[in-house]
């Protein structure tokens, strides 16, 4: 991606400053308990072995448009974890994906996964409303910010008890984890631009990822084979939406991705 935000990306950033400066702000003193646990549940459940898909649910898109009518999300969460999912992602932006954290909330009560509050990060508060939705990570979108301030959202959400999951699209991303020890890395295939999707572009990018690294593939994984591919060179985990999300039998479909030789 160039340093100028592609086209959508700035507007939907645009928006979701808008409705974070008119939300109220933290009241002073503000405190969210961590977790006791010395690892992440998401981070551990992602670490494992076998093959572990991180299994989205949202509630629209610009692409899809609204999927309200088809969607009962709570069913289709509990239908990931019967189905074998490793871990849960929702979408919380509202504006151009229709999401919510209390969306995370009942989602992540119902399926009982370990799961990454997707949102585009531009405040502090969103890292404190998805730890007290109860997400146990969140995305971290690097081409939205500096080396330093993507670093200063890793310490706050270390307070906080939350992962952060550093998507990058292109090299110039991948520069900005340069002095970190970033423990979760994800790979975007698809173009911001466009909506347009490549597998090729994460097997590209693979070998430059951070070995210690767990690697995420995310958008655009639609069959086992799919998948294959992109373990061949190096990717541990898979956050897949779209193609669950427009199946007939989503557990059906999840199951089929788990199928390894296929």
């Amino acid at each position: 991606m160039t340093a100028e935000l592609a086209d959508v990306l700035r507007r939907i950033v645009a928006r979701r400053r808008q409705r974070l400066a008119a939300a109220q702000p933290l009241a002073t003193g503000w405190r969210v308990e961590a977790p006791s646990a010395d690892e992440n549940p998401f981070l551990t459940a992602l670490a494992k072995s076998g093959r572990r898909i991180v299994a989205e649910v949202k509630m629209g898109s610009p692409r899809l448009g609204s999927l309200a009518d088809r969607i009962d999300p709570e069913a289709q969460a509990r239908a990931y974890a019967e189905a074998g999912a490793a871990a849960l992602s929702v979408v919380v932006e509202p504006d151009f994906f229709l999401g919510s954290y209390e969306l995370l909330a009942r989602c992540r009560r119902a399926a009982g996964l370990p799961t990454i509050a997707k949102d585009f990060v531009v405040d502090d508060r969103q890292l404190v409303w998805a730890r007290s939705a109860g997400a146990d990570a969140f995305l971290l979108i690097a081409a939205l910010h500096s080396r330093e301030e993507l670093a200063r959202y890793a310490v706050l959400a270390a307070d906080l008890g939350l992962l952060p999951l550093v998507e990058i699209h292109d090299p110039e991303d991948l520069a900005k984890l340069e002095g970190r020890d970033w423990p979760l890395v994800g790979v975007n295939n698809r173009d911001l631009r466009t909506f347009d999707v490549d597998l090729e572009h994460s097997a590209a990018l693979a070998s430059r990822l951070p070995q210690t690294a767990v690697k995420v593939a995310e958008s655009g994984l639609g069959t086992a084979a799919d998948i294959a591919r992109l373990e061949q060179v190096g990717f541990d985990a898979f956050l897949i939406g779209e193609s669950l999300l427009v199946a007939d039998d989503p557990a059906a479909k999840l199951r089929s991705l788990l199928r390894t030789g296929g």
